[in-house]
């Protein structure tokens, strides 16, 4: 492990204890299916069935968990694309934390609804994730607030770090891992805790064609902007932040590759899982499984998917169910 990263396997390792009093040690299934369609093994990392309905549960426990009462009794604030803010409503309930969750108003409505359910409250407004955190912050400003970063936090970064730990211990042979790419909270935790725990394996991440900024960025080797656009992907919309502090660093030292998948590739991989398997995916969490069904990676096996989450919106699960061959409109 570089020493100049900002999160170590240390960190994550420190984390571990506070996330499990949230989140659930999620399995790695084999799929038979997908491994005979690539010609390799392949296992599913099932952050789908989180308590929240995805991965974002571990950094929002990492972070809250670790607050001070005074602190934690001034509440706290974040900004999301639906699922992050779905973690930290459900983690700051539990914890007895008040807590505002920031939405633009791109956010898919069942994702607004799951968050108006877990009584948190709720400011929607702007056009993009970069507009909820100048919401955020300015509560933060305002309130003394403590934000909940969606990425670019050390203890949020530890806590999806320990998706990586898991697999280490569930898949000690592991040659290849790939993960959603959008901010990079995900990637880069899991990066840090399988390179350290299994040196040899490849980590890629995947993003749709669609405003990927962390691709952008890391090609430019520098944070760029870009529109938010019209995606399956919602759950990987939104900027990396001109000031980005750690994700970039990260994901340019310890990830091996990136690839984009189109539309249509997502939706072939969200049917793909709901016919074989009988799993949920939302748009976010099938693009890994997208890149291999479309030939996008050489990955040496033994591989795991991380399936990062499953808050499909009733539609598009409903013309998945019926087998439609392209997304709804």
């Amino acid at each position: 492990m570089r020493p100049d990263l900002a999160v170590s396997i240390d960190d994550v390792e420190a984390v571990r204890a506070r996330v499990a009093d949230v989140a659930v040690v999620t399995p790695t299934v084999p799929t038979a299916t997908l491994s005979e369609r690539v010609g390799t093994q392949v296992s599913l990392k099932l952050e789908s069935i989180q308590p929240t309905g995805s991965f974002k549960v571990r950094g929002a426990a990492s972070k809250i968990a670790s607050l001070d009462a005074n602190t934690a009794a001034r509440g706290v604030v974040t900004a999301s694309t639906g699922n992050h803010g779905r973690a930290v409503a459900h983690v700051a309930r539990s914890l007895g934390i008040p807590a505002t969750v920031c939405v633009s108003h791109n956010v898919p409505p069942g994702k607004v609804r799951a968050l108006r359910a877990l009584g948190c409250d709720l400011a929607v407004g702007g056009h993009s994730q970069t507009d909820g955190l100048a919401a955020a912050e300015a509560l933060v400003a305002d309130r003394g607030m403590t934000l909940v970063h969606p990425f670019d936090d050390r203890a949020v970064i530890a806590g999806q770090g320990t998706i990586g730990v898991e697999i280490a211990e569930q898949r000690s042979d592991v040659g290849t891992v790939v993960v959603p790419l959008s901010g990079g909270g995900l990637i880069s935790g899991v990066a840090v805790a399988v390179k350290a725990r299994c040196p040899w394996a490849r980590v890629i991440g995947v993003s749709m064609e669609r405003g990927a900024v962390m691709a952008a960025s890391l090609s430019a080797g520098h944070p760029v902007e870009l529109d938010e656009e019209p995606t399956l992907a919602d759950s990987l919309q939104g900027g990396i932040g001109t000031d980005n502090r750690y994700t970039l660093a990260i994901t340019q030292a310890l990830v091996d590759d990136v690839v984009l998948v189109t539309e249509q590739q997502i939706w072939d991989a969200m049917r793909f899982v709901l016919h074989h398997h009988r799993v949920v995916l939302e748009g976010g969490g099938a693009v890994g499984v997208a890149a291999l069904l479309a030939g996008r990676l050489a990955a040496p096996g033994p591989v795991v998917v991380v399936a990062s989450g499953a808050n499909a919106e009733d539609a598009q699960i409903a013309a998945l169910a019926g087998a439609a061959d392209a997304p709804p409109t």
